[in-house]
């Protein structure tokens, strides 16, 4: 075959490694295909040098988040193309690294794992505040043994595992000579080993948190309309009105009564139609109301805040929570005085939001079971990103409330995802989540991660229930993102390690090259010059995948 041949179908191999990897997630949602999907492309890695390992990870990743928030599409074209594309590059700059460490002699199913959680926690942060929405950890959402491993060291923990075990299965695979498979064998029974032993953590870890109560909720679901509302609905306050239709139906005592995301269509602080409703549903259900608006951040009113609200079982509001990490391009615009002149979908936010700068604790007085309760809120997008609820928990929080809009994605993947992440947090910080979404999915998610109850997409209705709330702190929120921090320490050693390695080989050479110039017995100009041996980097001339020194 020509070489052009060869290059399409390896680039068809890295193309269907991401197609596979995206059916791990919603909507698909088969998740144990995360164990296999990056075989294909680790084993193109393996004779890739750095700009191909780039190039074949980029597509990969193309096909990966061109499926996996295909929702973008919503915003246009404009919106999804250079997004999938910067996504795409982490996972280009991941298999950079690992061929240039391959190069150089260093390669393992560890470290091909900790260069890929360190680049998943690098574009969870960075820029704008990062994404944290594709990590392959969250494909073990309802796997229960992995999704375990997220009280010990968060998300990245858990898409460590992942990637250790595609990169020792690849490992096993390509050592296909008898003296190098017995080695294979061997490391990557010690993942296996390793893994199981992690795993069985499940039961070391969950004794750390403890009941300390019980809290009786009730979520509103109160938008039915998988369309943009009409002004004639606008002028008649449906959302709203369909909220407070909703709370009239509950009946007795509540704890903690939520109203999701943009169920207020003014600020109720300035509102009486809306303050009147809000105080009389915390009188009557003798209950902490959580609702959300937003709000005006400036006088003139240029500004606003995506603001959660706690009135208390009298009707007097008693705290305010201001969304922290907001959505670049969603909900203000980053260099909006040059984009506005390009981009007309822009238009589509007319005003910055403004961030806040406390974090989002409220004190539940003596409830029903006769104990003050700390709760935590934070506000969609700010639930996807465990390293900031995570202090939340820290700070004594006992149950987290995550009150989201995914309305704008209609029926799309968003909202299971935005669930799985849910559940990833909870996993992590041994807390119960309860999460209202003003049009599906709400739920109540268990300190474990399971999904308790859900409701159904645009469909108006109540989850009432009663959670435990629980104190103690998991290993992850005691001690942090500590398995990223690992990851980032193993990839600079080995970076610097390969470094150094290269240094010392070019050292070498110039000086062979000088000692040739002046011994008087170094062969004649005629006669070909003897090689100078020096560390020898891996090459793809080994059609037998001689060695064994790991998989990238």
């Amino acid at each position: 075959m020509s070489g052009s041949g060869d290059r399409w179908i390896r680039r068809g191999i890295a193309l269907g490694a991401g197609l596979v990897l995206a059916l791990s997630r919603p909507p698909t949602d088969l998740g144990a295909l995360a164990f296999v999907g990056l075989i294909p492309l680790l084993w193109l890695w393996r004779t890739d040098s750095p700009r191909g390992a780039a190039g074949h990870a980029f597509l990969a990743g193309i096909a990966y988040y061109g499926i996996v928030v295909s929702w973008a599409w919503y915003f246009g074209a404009v919106a999804i193309g250079p997004f999938v594309a910067a996504l795409a590059a982490y996972w280009a700059g991941a298999g950079a690294i690992v061929a240039a460490l391959r190069r150089r002699g260093y390669a393992s199913p560890w470290l091909t794992a900790a260069v890929w959680v360190t680049l998943e926690g690098l574009v969870a942060r960075w820029p704008l505040g990062g994404f944290s929405w594709g990590e392959l950890g969250y494909a073990m959402h309802d796997i229960a043994p992995l999704r375990a491993l997220a009280g010990l060291g968060g998300l990245p923990l858990v898409s460590f595992a992942v990637v250790l075990t595609n990169a020792a299965l690849v490992d096993v695979v390509v050592a296909r000579r008898a003296p190098a498979i017995l080695p294979a064998v061997l490391r990557s029974g010690a993942v296996l080993v390793g893994l199981s032993a992690v795993v069985a953590t499940w039961f070391v870890w969950w004794p750390a948190t403890t009941v300390s109560g019980s809290l009786h909720v009730a979520l509103l679901q109160g938008n039915d309309k998988d369309r943009d509302l009409t002004n004639a609905e606008l002028d008649a306050r449906y959302l709203p009105a369909r909220h407070f239709a909703l709370a009239d139906q509950l009946r007795g005592r509540y704890d903690l009564v939520v109203f999701p995301e943009s169920s207020l269509d003014a600020d109720p602080r300035h509102d009486p139609w809306l303050t009147t409703h809000l105080v009389a549903t915390a009188r009557r259900l003798h209950s902490y109301v959580l609702a959300n608006a937003v709000t005006d951040a400036n006088p003139q009113g240029t500004l606003v805040s995506n603001l959660d609200l706690l009135y208390d079982p009298t009707g007097r509001l008693v705290g305010t929570y201001a969304k922290r990490h907001l959505v670049p391009y969603g909900e203000y615009v980053p260099g909006r005085s040059v984009l506005v002149h390009v981009v007309s979908a822009l238009d589509q936010i007319p005003r910055d939001f403004v961030p806040g700068h406390r974090p989002g604790l409220f004190t539940l007085a003596a409830g029903r079971d006769g104990h003050r309760h700390e709760i935590a809120t934070v506000i969609c997008f700010e639930s996807a990103f465990g390293y900031q609820v995570r202090p939340l928990v820290d700070r004594g929080a006992e149950v987290i409330v995550v009150s989201t809009n995914n309305r704008s994605y209609r029926r799309s993947a968003n909202s299971a995802q935005h669930l799985a992440a849910g559940q990833l947090r909870a996993a992590e910080t041994g807390r119960v989540v309860l999460q209202a979404s003003i049009s599906g999915h709400s739920a109540i998610i268990d300190a474990r991660g399971r999904v308790i109850t859900e409701s159904s997409f645009f469909h108006n209705g109540i989850i009432d229930a009663t959670v435990a709330t629980r104190r103690g702190l998991t290993p992850y929120v005691r001690y942090g993102d500590w398995a990223l921090g690992a990851s980032v320490l193993g990839v600079l050693a080995a970076g610097g390690a390969a470094w150094s390695t290269k240094r010392r080989g070019r050292r070498g050479a110039i000086g062979s090259v000088d000692s040739a110039a002046v011994d008087e017995s170094a062969p004649p100009a005629d006669e070909p010059p003897v090689p100078v041996l020096g560390p020898v980097p891996e090459t793809a001339s080994d059609p037998a995948g001689a060695s064994v020194s790991g998989t990238a």
